[in-house]
């Protein structure tokens, strides 16, 4: 997928939060009426630039917030994907030749059934939904986005992990000749996230394959990335070549790079700060720099969904 710089845009390309909410507006009547086959979507034409694919999917409205989504020109040109370079334009810039298809990945470790599998094997069988997450960076910005996608745990549950598994590791793509960003040694690549099987397996956790309804954009991690959106951004793989099941947990990059900043956990607390900012407010993107920030809300505002998964846990500790 081509990916350009805003000045590139024409304006009638930019994906419209009025025509989005309107389209899920009609579409929750459709489905009140009986007008969806289950599994399966209306087109949204609308929301697409005219040669962007349209992926099938239904809304699934109990885990979406109400809040207005970003524009899709806000999610793909404002970024961290150290793969493509250190600033939020990196990406936008240096995606653009990325080739997500044909994409294969590597399951491994203590599972019944391991192996290298298509891209096309990993999403067969999995309906796609739409659900509108909260997205919270550690950098004390958020937005609001529509991803499209299935349910993580029932992607691995498809595996069989055995009872030794206790975390799952998913590891990004390693190829500096597409990820200019890998060619420095700003991190220890390739990239490598965590997390312990019972949040991989949250109903709230997303295996992510699109956004407003196209194929997921090289900028925000094609063909397929992770969310668990009561968690910062950092925690959510994109590219993702290899998912291993392991009894000790992973040692994620940012951890090993700086374990004073970005512990294993990496939950959405306003009452740890970064060493370097607050994480008591956080900016919204699309609104002024200058202008008011908003109170950042424990586990991101899904606490009554997670919170028992830290039950007894000192969360200034395990951060």
């Amino acid at each position: 997928m081509l990916i350009r710089k805003p000045s590139d845009i024409k304006p009638s390309e930019i994906t419209s939060e009025a025509i989005f909410l309107q389209r899920r507006k009609l579409l929750s009547g459709a489905v009140a009426g009986g007008l969806l086959a289950a599994g399966g979507s209306m087109g949204r034409a609308a929301d697409n630039a005219p040669s962007a694919p349209t992926l099938k999917f239904k809304d699934n409205v109990q885990y979406s917030v109400t809040e207005k989504p970003n524009t899709f020109e806000e999610i793909t040109h404002y970024n961290n994907f150290y793969e493509f370079g250190t600033d939020k334009t990196d990406p936008a810039e240096n995606a653009g030749a990325f080739k997500p298809k044909p994409w294969s990945v590597t399951i491994a470790g203590e599972a019944e059934k391991t192996g290298t599998f298509t891209f096309e094997d990993i999403i067969k069988s999995h309906p796609l939904e739409e659900r509108i997450y909260r997205f919270r960076c550690v950098e004390a910005w958020s937005m609001v986005i529509p991803w499209v996608g299935f349910p993580l745990g029932d992607l691995l549950k498809r595996f069989g992990p055995t009872s030794k598994a206790k975390y799952v590791e998913f590891t990004t793509l390693l190829d500096p000749k597409q990820m200019p960003g890998q060619r420095s040694d700003t991190l220890p690549w390739p990239y490598v996230e965590g997390l312990r099987i019972d949040e991989a397996m949250h109903p709230l956790a997303f295996m992510v394959v699109g956004l407003y309804g196209r194929d997921l954009p090289n900028v925000d991690g094609a063909p397929l990335r992770t969310m668990a959106p009561w968690k910062y951004g950092f925690k959510n793989g994109k590219s993702i070549v290899k998912i291993r099941f392991t009894a000790t947990q992973p040692r994620n990059t940012w951890n090993i790079l700086a374990a004073n900043e970005y512990g294993f956990y990496g939950n959405v607390n306003p009452e740890v700060d970064h060493p370097r900012w607050s994480q008591a407010t956080e900016r919204r993107i699309g609104g002024s720099f200058f202008g008011a920030r908003q109170k950042t809300l424990m586990f991101n505002g899904y606490a009554d969904q997670v919170a028992s998964l830290y039950q007894g846990m000192d969360l200034r500790r395990d951060f």
